[in-house]
């Protein structure tokens, strides 16, 4: 089983690149985002406490987001490996994440790190905005503290895998099959290694 952790800023490309990479190679997507809509949607037990605390404007708690994580996890048995997006978000979670597939006798392989300079990740994220109609995307002071908060919290995570020497910078500019190209060499170099 192959596991890696598509990781970088709002606008860097995540959706885009993961689309790419769980064609090419056969991975099942988790993303924290469709796992809770598909939680709530299916009236379960986590989902309906992740709506419950959704509807008065707190963050779902980790224990819940590793519980849907965990449900995907047993759920998908057969899977090649895992694409991990939006997730981990947190070193806590990081850690969560690794006793889950430590349970299970896997692990995570790689975290692959789209590196995007600031100045692009507005001019994306504001080109966005103009079709995507999230009103997240169409503030440059809103896109600019999104990406300042998710600097702060989740660059902890890269350095959590850093000390297992886990994550590859991947250069997140350029076109998009350069870009691909550049993570399907770190994800093959790093599957014969």
């Amino acid at each position: 089983m192959f596991n890696l952790i598509l990781f970088g800023p709002p606008g860097s490309g995540k959706g885009t690149q993961s689309e790419k990479l769980i064609n090419k190679f056969g991975l099942k997507h988790l993303s924290t985002g469709d796992l809770l809509r598909s939680e709530i949607a299916n009236q379960t037990k986590l989902g309906l406490e992740a709506k419950s605390l959704m509807d008065k404007g707190q963050l779902v708690p980790d224990a819940v987001v590793v519980g849907m994580i965990s449900s995907a996890l047993d759920n998908n048995p057969y899977a090649k490996g895992f694409l991990f997006d939006g997730f981990p978000r947190t070193t806590a979670q990081a850690e969560a994440l690794d006793n889950l597939l430590s349970q299970r006798g896997a692990a995570i392989n790689i975290l692959l790190a789209l590196n995007v300079t600031e100045e692009e990740l507005v001019k994306r994220l504001l080109n966005r905005g103009l079709t995507s109609g999230r009103s997240d995307d169409t503030n440059e002071e809103v896109v600019r503290a999104r990406i300042v908060e998710y600097n702060k919290k989740t660059s902890a995570v890269a350095d959590y895998y850093r000390q297992f020497d886990k994550v590859v910078m991947i250069k997140g500019e350029g076109t998009v099959d350069e870009i691909f190209d550049a993570l399907c060499q770190a994800i093959m170099a790093k599957q014969t290694a």
